[in-house]
């Protein structure tokens, strides 16, 4: 396993852009009524689909970055209503005349050229994703804009939604190597050069796989856990503790590399005295864990919608003896991504919204769900990939609870 050098990190993001803008960005607008899009952002204050949308060496907006794509007939043009900037540039037609008239201006006429319908703008009383446009840039439409442009924008969840849940071919074909990248940290944990019995604390394990990825030069989308179940232990789930013989570790961790995230949860197994393989018992357990995995990804189908695959997967469940908990959810651009929502963990019932989004292939997802066998919970997540041919895991031993001696 090895990091690729940051130039190695931009040529890809830039593939993956160029595929976003020349596959996915025609196939999301024309699903939508929308004839115009408007995608706008102030320094510091993006867009949560800034970063989807530009190039790795633009790092932030600039005053105001503002893209813009149009329908026409069988084509969706790409303009830049924003200062000039070579790299941005490369993917966007300019269309704003700096320092000759204002944005609004450009804006416009951009409007005039091409008389829109409907325009799409970001705002959102439903998903974050797609309610990025700040109140301030709002604000310089109903104040610089004609009432008619004004009466013709609407919003579609969607856009911005499926532009980023949808991954690119590259993104698919890199999945693996960036799942690897995060693995590998966990395996080096789950060790005995890492963890001594008596010794070693749950948060020891945090702060490794912390600095692991600091000095991998990449960074952790939430902060790592790990946590522990022990024999006639007083909690369910123990952490902030020292790590005794006996006990089952679970960590949840997930890393972003190169615009695309991972999360996943594995356990471990501490050996007691005279112990040359995990318990019986917490295999079977585990057994259990990785059917219900099974009947979830069975239930993944381009087209359903997140709320159908949560209810017929917690029906089979309980026709097949499982106490299965399931909160499943995308993982991409965001860990908690844009896509269906399948569950929540404090919410086991159909999710009003948000669980109405219907499962698209070449997608990525958390496989997240527990299972309860004999007062003993496995807490399991692996991220998979939904494709055509069905969904896959993406990474190797998801049956396995590590041993260590």
């Amino acid at each position: 396993m090895k990091i690729r050098s940051l130039k190695e990190q931009y040529k890809i993001q830039e593939q993956c852009l160029k595929e976003r803008l020349n596959d996915i960005l025609p196939e999301v607008m024309f699903q939508s009524e929308a004839d115009m899009w408007i995608v706008a952002s102030k320094e510091y204050n993006e867009e949560p689909i800034f970063r989807a949308l530009t190039p790795p060496a633009y790092l932030t907006a600039r005053r105001i970055t503002m893209l813009v794509f149009v329908k026409e007939e069988n084509y969706i043009h790409r303009y830049s209503l924003s200062m000039p900037d070579e790299d941005l540039d490369r993917y966007y037609e300019p269309f704003y005349q700096f320092g000759k008239e204002s944005q609004m201006d450009a804006l416009t006429r951009l409007f005039n050229k091409y008389n829109p319908k409907q325009i799409a703008i970001n705002c959102s009383t439903e998903f974050a994703f797609s309610d990025g446009l700040s109140m301030g840039i709002y604000t310089l439409f109903l104040q610089n804009l004609e009432d008619k442009w004004l009466d013709r924008m609407i919003n579609d969840d969607l856009l911005a939604i499926k532009l980023m849940e949808i991954r690119t071919q590259t993104e698919m074909q890199m999945m693996p190597e960036v799942m690897e990248v995060a693995h590998s940290i966990m395996e080096e944990m789950y060790t005995t050069a890492v963890i001594k019995p008596g010794i070693t604390t749950t948060d020891d394990l945090v702060w490794f796989m912390k600095e692991k990825v600091n000095s991998y030069g990449l960074s952790y989308w939430f902060e790592p856990t790990m946590d522990l179940q022990r024999e006639n232990g007083t909690n369910s789930r123990m952490d902030h503790c020292v790590i005794e013989k006996g006990d089952l570790l679970h960590c949840d961790f997930g890393i972003t590399y190169m615009n695309m995230c991972t999360d996943t949860q594995r356990l471990a197994y501490v050996a007691k005295d005279n112990e040359t393989s995990v318990p019986e018992k917490l295999i079977e357990g585990m057994k259990k864990g990785n059917r219900f995995q099974d009947i979830v990804m069975e239930n993944m189908i381009a087209g359903k919608t997140g709320n159908d695959v949560f209810l017929a997967s917690k029906q089979q469940a309980l026709e097949e003896g499982l106490h299965a908990t399931l909160y499943s959810h995308p993982c991409n651009v965001f860990g908690h991504g844009p896509g269906p929502t399948i569950g929540l963990y404090s919410q086991q019932e159909a999710i009003p919204v948000k669980g109405d989004i219907e499962l698209s292939n070449n997608t990525c997802y958390a496989l997240e769900l527990n299972v309860e066998v004999d007062g003993i919970y496995y807490y399991l997540e692996e991220t998979i990939a939904l494709q055509e041919n069905g969904p896959v895991f993406l990474y190797k031993n998801r049956d396995q609870i590590t041993f260590i001696k």
